[in-house]
């Protein structure tokens, strides 16, 4: 009972000082904006040695019995990773803070790899959640480690993603507005670099995103056309429809595509069997991921493909299950069609 009573009082004292450091981070982006100082947009155009390189990867880097909160990849399997990812691309897009994330940033600097990373702060609810204490904890740890990756690594961190799908109606961890604009504020009073967080078009083309839109300084949107049960043929020009809807609900902001891509298998049960109508596979995967390439690349639009690698601790316990098979490689790196050129 002592020692339960004792992590108590620890993680209570642990939240009130992230807490008063939240607040007066707030306090002062608030003093700024009475004073007349104003929101000023910071730029999001990434570039390597003065080459556009707007095409880039979402990168997760957890393989066969690896997970966020479980296993961590070891320093040699980033590398590998690395190593592989900066053959195709020279940005890529990682969704948390944690020490993983500064493995990568470190290995980036000290081998001065080509890559620039927009890395993630992953947020999960505090209000209504089972334990507020500890989501809050979570979060604050999050925002902490990204702002300090951010400022440790000015020539790497090239943005902050605060958030990930916490908006849009079917998130399984919706955030209010009010604490995301809280934990981005945070973020923006604490760094230089541009801010923005990730989430489905869905909300984005909405009048009530523009809440969310007014803190950030771009905008990232996932746009899935096999979730939203397209068939291949229809699949790219469905894709633009969206990307239009959003830039014209945000005329003053950059958006940028952080998801899109092809699922390599589908289980033909669950939700997934129900909302996805086109077929998955290694050929339709190429297809689509040579047309949305093609398309990015002729109109300058800013985009993290989904995904760089297939990962097996997402989804449910059946193997078949979509969220593990997005990848352009599998989980043991070895190359699909769509990074071999082959179609058949």
């Amino acid at each position: 009972m002592v020692n339960q009573l004792s992590k108590f009082m620890l993680l209570v004292g642990v939240a009130c000082i992230w807490s008063f450091s939240s607040l007066t981070l707030l306090a002062e982006t608030t003093t700024n904006e009475a004073e007349g100082t104003g929101f000023t947009q910071r730029e999001f155009s990434p570039t390597l040695d003065g080459k556009w390189i707007g095409q880039g990867i979402s990168y997760g880097p957890y393989r066969e019995e690896e997970s966020p909160d479980g296993l961590q990849p070891t320093s040699a399997e980033l590398q590998e990773d690395l190593n592989l990812l900066m053959q195709h691309w020279n940005l890529i897009r990682m969704y948390g803070a944690g020490e993983t994330a500064e493995e990568v940033l470190k290995i980036i600097h000290e081998k001065q790899l080509p890559l620039k990373v927009m890395v993630g702060a992953w947020i999960v609810p505090e209000e209504g959640s089972g334990n507020p204490l500890l989501a809050q904890a979570s979060n604050e740890r999050e925002i902490a480690s990204a702002i300090r990756l951010a400022n440790s690594y000015p020539d790497e961190v090239i943005a902050v993603s605060v958030g990930n799908e916490t908006q849009v109606y079917w998130s399984d961890h919706r955030t209010s507005p009010e604490e995301l604009v809280r934990h981005i504020r945070e973020v923006r009073a604490a760094t230089s670099v541009p801010v923005t967080t990730a989430d489905d078009f869905n909300f984005w083309n909405k009048p009530e995103s523009k809440q969310i839109a007014d803190e950030i300084d771009f905008i990232v949107t996932h746009i899935h056309a096999l979730w939203a049960g397209l068939q291949l043929p229809d699949a790219m020009e469905w894709t633009e429809k969206r990307y239009d809807e959003v830039s014209n609900m945000h005329p003053d902001k950059k958006v940028v595509i952080g998801e899109a891509g092809w699922a390599t298998q589908v289980h033909d049960q669950g939700e997934q069997a129900k909302l996805i109508k086109g077929k998955a596979g290694e050929a339709e995967q190429a297809q689509y991921y040579q047309q949305f390439t093609d398309w990015a690349r002729d109109n300058k639009i800013y985009t993290f493909y989904f995904e760089a690698f297939d990962e097996p601790w997402k989804g449910g316990p059946h193997p078949n299950e979509v969220e593990k098979h997005w990848g352009l490689y599998r989980v043991d790196r070895t190359p699909k069609k769509a990074m071999t050129g082959s179609k058949q």
